[in-house]
């Protein structure tokens, strides 16, 4: 029941047109309860009576009525209608208002066909209850009940054996809905399993299909198809015995109607207008026993698809700005992690890091997969809040500033970058709307994207698909880089921002980030050595720990993590420098070595110019 009441306050801000709704909805019923006296009247005076003339107006009558009852129903459609989806649109937004304010870690632990099931098909569900299903069950129940009074009316004795079915009927209808009720909610959280599967699917079609994985795929959602194929016929079974014996007992009360009142009429003591009236009210009651089961089903399922859509909207919100927090207008960039911890759910992944980034300071996070630089770099911009600790930009800790204007001074170009179904222009202008042709044109020069965006058939107007699947895994990177500098951030994390492009590409970001970088405070989270040469600093994680910190020749001399990583790299690059000079000390007839020609982006050696 609190599901109930917490769904009907949805309606609070249609109160006008919902009460109007009633209204209109009342209204067509009582014309529609004066069809069958209009009936008696005309069977009793005027056919009867052989009055041709009066059956003429009754005649008009009857058109009348259902004129006006016509015109009655559009006016209820149109304004339950209104209020129905308005309550959907409402609740929709207040719903992914509520979703768009939760962290990353919020997302880490919700599948996205759930959370889509529940924005579409369960919104959907409630809207229909609040707008038609709670109106017609309430007209329907009067109905009934104005039905009965008007037989009692005609005659009682008659009314009272061809009611005899009524206690029956509320009995299966109420066993009805008990029984309903969990086997729907059972169903929307397997359509939202298969939600889920096929969304999965859609998404890493290219994985299924690389790794040959469609007979699996296929098995696991044919899996999740035949849940919901068990759940929906055992709703359907439930159905098959309720509905029809919902619409059963009606009939018996008809049988009893003709053998008692068709004596009657025969004695004298009941008219035959009379008869056709009080069967005509009967077979009015046929309709409200039927749609009784029915919106009873539709009132199960938006009962539990409520439930499902209240889980999300009472989860709190796992990270708040606070009430006094400070705008941040100017940012020098200066970010300090002091004492900093953090565990996703159990599992730790930081443990007492301090750090200390001047502003305009250039540092490459490194280490194995897994040691926490990426969730390091993403305590930056609070995508996660620390378990302990502080993190500080320009001294204010991140959690007392204003999640809008600290994450404007902060540009970030993450590993597998996401791309809009919108024209590359609009990519790019994504975190800087406002940014015009020429400085979208200047970020995409930087990023290395200009020469193949004018490639394109529509150049900067071109749409690219979902996701931008459309477009290569280097270019979807280098718009990402343009899309993040076009921001002119403060801060800028590159997180593995070069791992999709060429070699040749590279090396032609590396030397237009060298100018970018300059005066930006930069985490670059990167495994390439070209890449952490852009770096002032290296700092060398382990498990959560910093092990070590120093320049790239430093940490290579001090032998160590950063050594064992990139030592044998280091050495072959040497190699190679040597077999270079070699050749090109050949080629000018033993003198002394030529000047090294290295392959476009190739590092250079330890200690020389880049």
């Amino acid at each position: 029941m609190r599901t109930f009441w917490r769904i009907t306050k949805l309606l609070g801000d249609y109160k006008r047109l919902t009460v109007a709704g009633f209204a209109l909805a009342f209204a067509q019923m009582g014309l529609s309860l004066l069809v069958p006296r209009v009936t008696q009247l005309a069977i009793d005076r005027a056919l009867l009576g052989g009055d041709s003339h009066m059956l003429v107006w009754y005649g008009l009558g009857l058109i009348g009525v259902g004129a006006v009852r016509f015109a009655v129903g559009v006016g209820r459609r149109l304004t339950t209608g209104k209020a129905s989806l308005g309550i959907e649109y409402d609740l929709r937004q207040r719903l992914w208002s509520h979703l768009l304010r939760q962290p990353f870690a919020y997302f880490d632990r919700w599948p996205t066909g759930q959370l889509m099931s529940r924005l579409m098909s369960d919104i959907t569900n409630v809207r229909m209850f609040l707008g038609y299903g709670m109106v017609f069950f309430a007209v329907n129940v009067v109905m009934i009940l104005a039905i009965a009074v008007i037989l009692l009316a005609l005659d009682w004795r008659l009314a009272l054996l061809s009611l005899a079915f009524l206690p029956a009927l509320l009995l299966v209808t109420w066993r009805f809905s008990r029984r309903l009720r969990p086997i729907l909610r059972d169903v929307q959280q397997r359509i939202a399993d298969v939600t889920a599967a096929a969304e999965e699917n859609v998404v890493g079609s290219r994985i299924v299909r690389i790794f040959a994985r469609e007979d699996d795929e296929m098995a696991k959602f044919s899996d999740r198809s035949t849940r919901v194929f068990e759940a929906s016929v055992a709703a359907a079974r439930t159905r098959a015995v309720y509905v029809p014996l919902i619409a059963f007992l009606p009939n018996l009360a008809v049988a009893f109607l003709l053998w008692y009142g068709g004596r009657q009429v025969v004695q004298g003591s009941l008219t035959l207008g009379e008869l056709v009236a009080f069967y005509t009210y009967l077979m009015m009651l046929v309709y409200p026993a039927q749609v009784i089961g029915w919106l009873t089903g539709l009132a199960q399922r938006a009962m539990a698809s409520g439930e499902r859509i209240y889980e999300l909207l009472d989860a709190p919100i796992e990270m708040e700005e606070r009430p006094d927090a400070a705008p941040l207008p100017q940012a020098a960039g200066a970010v300090t992690f002091d004492r900093v911890s953090f565990a996703y759910g159990d599992r730790r992944v930081l443990e007492d890091v301090s750090l200390e980034v001047p502003a305009g300071r250039t540092v490459a996070l490194v280490g194995h997969t897994g040691c926490g630089k990426t969730t390091l770099a993403n305590l930056v911009p609070r995508f996660y809040d620390v378990s302990g600790g502080r993190v500080l930009v320009d001294g204010h800790d991140v959690r007392d500033l204003k999640l809008a204007d600290l994450r404007r001074h902060i540009g970030v170009v993450t590993q597998d970058p996401f791309l809009f179904s919108a024209s590359i222009a609009e990519n790019i202008r994504a975190g800087r709307p406002e940014a015009s042709a020429g400085e979208v044109r200047a970020a995409a020069r930087i990023a290395q994207a200009d020469e193949f965006i004018a490639a394109l058939p529509d150049g900067y107007d071109t749409v690219v698909g979902e996701r931008g699947l459309t477009l290569s895994g280097g270019q979807r990177q280098r718009l990402a880089i343009a899309r993040a500098l076009v921001m002119d951030p403060r801060i800028l994390i590159l997180d593995d921002a070069t791992s999709s492009v060429d070699v040749e590409t590279e090396s032609r970001i590396r030397a237009a980030l060298a100018d970018v970088t300059e005066g930006r405070t930069t985490f670059i989270v990167a495994h390439r050595p070209s890449t952490i040469s852009l770096a002032d600093e290296v700092v060398v994680l382990d498990h959560g720990r910093i092990v070590a910190r120093g320049t790239h020749d430093e940490l290579l001399a001090a032998g160590g993590h950063y050594a064992h990583m990139f030592g044998d790299a280091e050495a072959r690059r040497c190699d190679l420098d040597a077999v270079f000079a070699q050749e090109s000390g050949a080629a000018a007839g033993g003198e002394e070595p030529a000047p090294v020609r290295r392959p476009a982006g190739w590092p250079a050696a330890a200690g020389g110019p880049a």
